[in-house]
């Protein structure tokens, strides 16, 4: 970028063009991928055109902070020391030059007019979605590269982790075994209502329509390389104009959108690409003639408009309607496709004769409907494959439309007509045809069924106990509590959608804070209860939900009890004693601290699997994981193969939410490559390598783990029961700002009655403390654990031979990464307790000397040359909008009786507006 259009020609008290122009000019020169710093040194210009446009003194403005949070963070400041001399407001007061372009910034903000300050904000806010746009068109062009270099000549594809698992898979256990634990293979993504998606829908679509721009940036030149950034600027001036918060909280019907938005531009193509990539490597030249190898592993399902654990919004009248949705949605979608594969079937009778049994289909088809078949049939005597596609095509128009004469009543009767078609295809010697685009659709039927995602309900153990004690107070139609009518009206609603749309549209259901068997008995109780005539019961499949430390500890000694249960009995006895159970990261990490909430995970898991093979029960082990660390984050593969022996069998379910199901599939390269990772490392776990490497790490580091876990648990424990200690969270932290946020139809209490910290919830728990820069939730406790150990080398072996434990400082390491010392002690400074102050800081800093010596690296993500950088250059920005939002909370929190009402609703839209920007530049909002 050695043209830099823009920069403030007069200086200021504090800089000139030239200095702006060195900094910038050093921006754009960190160590990073060529292209990637291409991408951003564009955006860069593109921006600060748009700024120039917008209002020139912002443009400087924006300038000037950038110059001076680039000349703070030289020598990652991240590492400022704890006796640095600060000022009552955190501020450091010392002479180095880093301390003083920190100041000059500060002093910069608070200096702006609040309407400016909220402005520049966007500006930031911006071009951190334009920076995260950069780094994923990074990540995909890297992996269309990497598939370039890949001979189909070699035995297997390297770029394809899937295929590389099942090799080794062969090497490890035979053809006979691979192929088993194949057919067995399940990855099930949850998609989750949580609000932890800082941004709005509008500035999504916005953010697409640019991707496909700096997609084709690179491709165009001369006038239509001028058309192509003149498109740009203009979705940027958008960007720029658009409230980066919603006017609203979205109700549970709009965050429905959110999945079929994501299904409808990535999942429904994708998912029988990465089906249809794999055969293409393990049969060869014969992919897409013969029948296929890879089974239908992925199975989406989502609480949203479901998971009314503490969400008032989520009623039966709700869930009846998003079921609707979803399944009116994915039945058009199949209609238009079967109309597609249909038209295509061009195949003449005398070459590609039908089978008998798709003369069947038909003769059956003409007596459902004269009227329908009529349309198509002078195209049956010559093309007869295509006549009963079109008429399978109307039929699930029919479907959707709720037309009882021709409708499919199950996906498996839609899948019995195709694969008569694909059978009368091959037959035929139409392989092609067969087991090309007829395939493609069978994949997508197995796969999403017609309901698109399966809907997961979840309740509160205690909803349920005082449900029932109502109805025994009352009886069954006396004077009943709200509460409990709504939840008698939940049953009838999931009896409902079973009946209208598929049992696997609804027969899950989760309950929180199991601590009992009792909790599970009571829900098929009132499932019982709730309807007149036992037939009218739905099939419930009652998973428990064990989240917090006692829970977990206590896990194997309810499942013991919950075998007792006739219900669970009867329903073993139904599902060939298939069992799920879920494990909560959340609640777990933010009740014990995040060592012991992994270790005590980690040990409920094994001794989860253990349980199960002594029983029989062929086990799937639910993963309540957020997306960030603190609420047991990171990268899923890496996860997967950390897991215990006998706690995967060939299956993953893991809860996707906010911000993770945007990165993870909206982007559909980089879907293709997620779920390909996951389903990779779900089938390599049964490897007896990797079964051998975690149980012989897990013991070899037994007495290790325990010291950490003690030493970690007693310091976590310790800071939150300090006197006040929530009060005081609640001013450092933007904690109540959160929960004004417009991201998610569900409250930030669960709302049944406490008034402690203990009734928070985890999402706006470790949001706080994420945007407070500080990330308590993802590290507290490390520091001193490993320091009461005091042995380097044998938690550098440990990192080394043990999957579980380095997984843990890996993502210890990247929490680490989006701290910042000097921030963190402003929003420190906004509570009147030096002690607790002192505390979190001094143990923020020991960890993160302790992770960095454990790793070898001298600065965060150091080895990762990718990431570590990307997060180096987004610090200025970052940085710039938490003194923007530090700013703003030290005036609501000290002038709280001063202000009025108008200032103080000024002061929280700037809040709201740096916490999105935060949350877009640091990309882990919960």
């Amino acid at each position: 970028m050695a043209n830099l259009e823009g920069v403030p020609t007069s200086p200021d008290r504090h800089l000139g063009a030239a200095d702006t122009a060195e900094a910038i000019k050093a921006y754009t020169e960190i160590e990073i991928p060529e292209s990637l710093r291409e991408n951003l040194a564009l955006f860069l210009r593109l921006e600060r055109k748009v700024l120039k446009e917008y209002d020139p003194a912002v443009c400087a403005t924006l300038d000037r902070l950038f110059n001076n949070m680039i000349r703070a963070n030289e020598g990652n400041p991240g590492s400022v020391a704890a006796d640095e001399p600060t000022d009552a407001q955190g501020i450091p007061t010392s002479s180095t030059e880093g301390a003083q372009a920190f100041r000059q910034a500060v002093e910069l903000i608070d200096a702006l007019p609040v309407d400016q300050a909220q402005v520049v904000v966007r500006a930031f806010t911006s071009f951190f979605h334009l920076a995260n746009l950069s780094e994923e068109n990074y990540r995909v062009k890297t992996l269309h590269e990497l598939e370039r270099g890949v001979s189909m000549k070699s035995a297997v594809d390297a770029s394809n982790e899937l295929v590389v698992a099942y090799h080794r898979l062969l090497d490890e256990v035979g053809s006979e075994r691979a192929a088993e634990l194949l057919a067995g293979l399940e990855f099930h993504p949850v998609f989750t209502a949580h609000p932890t998606e800082a941004r709005r829908k509008a500035v999504e679509g916005k953010i697409r329509r640019i991707a496909a721009l700096l997609d084709e940036h690179s491709h165009v030149g001369g006038s239509a390389l001028v058309e192509n950034e003149r498109h740009m600027l203009q979705e940027i001036d958008a960007l720029l104009r658009t409230s980066p918060t919603e006017m609203k909280k979205p109700t549970p019907l709009e965050e429905a959108d959110t999945i079929i938005d994501i299904f409808d531009n990535t999942l429904f193509d994708l998912v029988p690409q990465v089906y249809r990539r794999f055969d293409d490597w393990v049969l060869g030249e014969d992919a897409g003639r013969v029948p296929p190898v890879c089974p239908a592993f992925f199975h989406p399902g989502s609480w949203i408009g479901s998971d009314r654990d503490g969400n008032p919004n989520v009623t039966a009248k709700v869930s009846r309607r998003v079921a609707a949705k979803y399944f009116e949605h994915m039945v058009s979608k199949l209609a238009e496709a079967c109309h597609r594969v249909g038209r295509n079937l061009t195949l003449e009778s005398r070459h590609t004769r039908p089978s008998e049994a798709l003369m069947n289909v038909w003769s059956h088809q003409v007596e459902m409907s004269e009227t329908l078949t009529a349309r198509v049939a002078a195209d049956l005597r010559f093309e007869p494959h295509r006549a009963v596609m079109l008429v399978m095509a109307m039929r699930l128009e029919g479907t959707a439309a709720r037309n009882a004469d021709i409708r499919y009543t199950s996906p498996d009767e839609l899948l019995d007509d195709l694969r008569t078609v694909q059978d009368s295809l091959a037959q035929a010697g139409a392989v092609r045809a067969a087991y090309g685009p007829v395939q493609t659709l069978i994949w997508q039927v197995e796969s999403f069924g017609f309901h698109l995602v399966e809907m997961e309900f979840r309740q509160h153990s205690l909803v349920h106990e005082r449900a029932l004690a109502d109805i025994r107070a009352h009886g069954l139609h006396g004077k009943l509590d709200a509460t409990t009518r709504e939840v008698l009206d939940t049953f009838r609603a999931i009896g409902s959608i079973q009946k209208r749309y598929g049992q696997k549209m609804a027969e899950r259901y989760i309950v929180s804070f199991t601590k009992q068997a009792r909790h599970i008995a009571d829900v098929y109780e009132l499932a019982e209860l709730a309807f007149s005539h036992a037939h009218d019961v739905p099939t419930l499949d009652v998973i428990p939900l064990f989240e917090q430390l006692e829970d977990l500890e206590n896990c194997v000694s309810v499942l013991d009890d919950l075998l007792q249960l006739p219900y669970v009995q009867r329903r073993l006895a139904q599902t060939n004693r298939r069992m799920e159970v879920m494990l909560g990261y959340s609640d777990s990490s933010k009740d014990a601290g995040p060592v012991t909430a992994t270790l005590a995970l980690d040990s409920a898991q094994e001794r989860i699997a253990r349980w199960a093979e002594q029983n029989d029960i062929d086990l799937v082990l639910m993963h309540g994981r957020g997306g960030a660390v603190g609420r047991g984050g990171g990268p899923a593969n890496r996860a997967v193969l950390a897991q215990p022996q006998g706690s995967v069998n060939g299956r993953f379910k893991v809860t996707e939410q906010g911000e993770v199901i945007f990165a993870r599939y909206g982007n559909r390269a980089l879907a293709l490559r997620h779920v390909e990772s996951v389903a990779a490392a779900t089938l390599l776990h049964s490897a007896p390598s990797v079964e051998r490497v975690n149980t012989q790490a897990a013991a070899r580091y037994a007495e290790a783990a325990s010291c950490l876990n003690e030493a970690a648990h007693k310091r976590y424990l310790s800071l939150l029961h300090t006197d006040d200690f929530a009060p005081w969270f609640s001013t450092v932290t933007p904690l109540a700002e959160v929960g004004l946020l417009p991201i998610g139809s569900r409250p930030a209490k669960r709302g049944l009655g406490a008034q402690s910290l203990d009734d928070l919830r985890t999402i706006p728990w470790v949001f706080s403390w994420s945007q407070a820069r500080i990330n308590l939730a993802a590290w507290y406790g490390f520091g001193t654990a490993c320091e009461q150990l005091g042995d380097l080398e044998l938690l550098r072996q440990a990192y080394r031979e043990w999957p579980l434990f380095a997984t843990f400082v890996d993502n210890i390491e990247m929490s680490i990464a989006k701290t910042d010392g000097r921030i963190a002690k402003m929003y420190l400074a906004l509570g009147d307790r030096d002690d607790l102050a002192a505390t979190v800081f001094d143990e923020m800093q020991l960890t993160r000397s302790w992770a960095l010596a454990i790793v070898g690296d001298e600065w965060p993500l150091e080895h990762r040359r990718v990431l570590g950088c990307a997060i180096r250059v987004r610090n200025p920005y970052v940085d710039a909008l938490s003194l923007a939002q530090v700013r703003a909370l030290r005036v609501i929190r000290s002038q709280q009786d001063e202000l009025s009402d108008e200032a103080k609703a000024e002061y929280l839209a700037l809040i709201l507006a740096t916490v999105t920007g935060v949350s877009a530049g640091l990309q882990n909002t919960g």
